[in-house]
């Protein structure tokens, strides 16, 4: 197989990964015909990481919060995207191994973000369910129903207890929304869809090593959402390290074991890194250390943005958050950076805004922290909504997560409580059709 990308006269930049930053740069780039952009990434979509919690629990579709690659490049004949992997980086060739064979580049940039930390625990990586994509998301919603339908047929109160009880591990935004949107499942949905069974046995667990919840927030914010998950049931247990998990019991380095077949991991997360890069420039988590222009210490063609980069500015010694808005505004920073080089210009430090943080908890709940104001509670959560529905690629995708959260709000209800098991086909292989019964006569 051959990438079969034009030859042109024009400065081809490539990226790797279409995350937040790595479509923010695209874009951006792709509004100069005297560039040729090569987008490369796994998968054929743009995924909205932070309502992942929300397809796991049922709430979204997938599809409501992924968007096509290329429909967000129908118009552009500069953009070529490649759904491949990166196996290494050779920087004197200038060109990247790819499964689907070498690709040059002028520019290279480095978007790949980053996947789940399970900080070296392999008996965890082995057991623990992730969600750092929507394939994750669905798994993890897969799992939490399937346990449900098998705790109607098994026999103790033991086996019944570990099937239906969560584990979450990592008191931040994204493990602070899946308890909150688990506990209303809890009260207000499974019940109903399973009136057989016993819901007080259902315990959700939420476990942060830390002595707080959203760290990284303030401290109003912090214990907010903590009384908000307490008062909906969730068992908060802070100053609880993570030793084990042996599938059906995990247990602390401060001596606690917990009963439960679902331990969901959102403890931590670590950068992508690619082979080829120079070890010495990867900093804590695998980050790639950059310049104040996003360029890799070292080279001068390669750069790095969003979580996988590690830049120091200001109060952000160790590298930026690894969110989506530090992404967006490093990957548009750059794109006027590589205009500025072609155009023979010095390029322009990055500065980063930092416009705040929020986390839902749940209905009517939310917290926000912004520059100028800190607040909680119902206007908070409409904030949260409204930030993240216009941050939603794709008008239709708009549409479907307002008509979705519409209806869950009016009633208490999802309709998207499904089971659904891909199939997986061998290479070559052609599923036969359904036979077709001949009609009677006369119809």
């Amino acid at each position: 197989m051959l990438p079969n990308i034009p030859y042109t006269d024009h400065k081809r930049i490539v990226i790797i990964g279409a995350g937040f930053g790595g479509l923010a740069l695209g874009r951006e780039l792709a509004k100069r015909d005297d560039l040729q952009v090569v987008i490369i990434d796994k998968n054929n979509f743009h995924q909205f990481q932070p309502l992942f919690y929300q397809v796991a629990t049922a709430g979204l579709e997938p599809s409501s919060i992924s968007f096509p690659l290329r429909k967000a490049f129908q118009s552009k004949k500069n953009v070529h995207i490649r759904v491949t992997e990166v196996i290494s980086i050779n920087t004197n060739r200038k060109s990247l191994e790819t499964t689907l064979g070498e690709i040059t580049y002028d520019f290279l940039v480095i978007a790949t973000g980053a996947t789940t930390n399970y900080f070296g625990m392999k008996e965890i990586e082995e057991r623990a369910i992730p969600m750092k994509s929507v394939s994750e998301a669905l798994a993890l919603r897969n799992r939490v129903l399937q346990n449900l339908e098998d705790a109607l047929a098994v026999d103790t109160d033991d086996e019944r207890e570990g099937l239906m009880s969560v584990v979450i591990v990592g008191g931040g935004p994204t493990g602070v929304e899946l308890s909150g949107s688990l506990a209303e499942m809890k009260k207000y949905i499974l019940p109903k869809d399973y009136p057989e069974l016993d819901f007080s046995n259902m315990k959700i667990y939420l476990l942060e090593g830390l002595d707080k919840l959203l760290s990284v927030m303030s401290e109003e914010s912090s214990k907010k959402s903590r009384k908000y998950l307490e008062e909906m049931g969730v068992e908060i247990l802070t100053g609880q390290a993570v030793a084990g998990y042996d599938g059906k019991h995990v247990t602390t380095k401060q001596g606690m074991k917990i009963r439960t077949d679902n331990l969901i991991w959102a403890a931590g997360v670590k950068a992508n890194a690619l082979k080829g890069i120079n070890p010495e420039v990867l900093v804590k988590g695998g980050r790639i250390k950059v310049d104040e222009f996003n360029r890799v210490q070292g080279y001068t063609d390669v750069f790095a943005i969003g979580d996988v980069a590690s830049m120091s500015e200001g109060k952000f010694e160790n590298g930026h958050p690894q969110l989506a808005q530090p992404a967006m505004q490093q990957g548009k920073a750059l794109a006027k950076n590589i205009w500025r080089a072609l155009d023979e210009k010095p390029p322009v430090p990055f500065k980063y805004n930092d416009l705040g943080s929020m986390a839902t908890v749940g209905r009517n709940k939310a917290v926000v922290d912004l520059p100028f104001i800190k607040f909680q509670g119902f206007f908070a959560w409409l904030t949260w909504m409204f930030i993240h529905l216009i941050s939603i690629v794709g008008v239709k995708n708009k549409v479907l997560t307002f008509i979705n959260w519409f209806w869950s709000y009016v009633t208490f209800d999802q309709s998207l409580r499904l089971i659904l098991t891909p199939k997986v086909l061998a290479p070559g292989f052609v599923e036969e059709p359904e036979p077709q019964h001949a009609k009677p006569a006369g119809v």
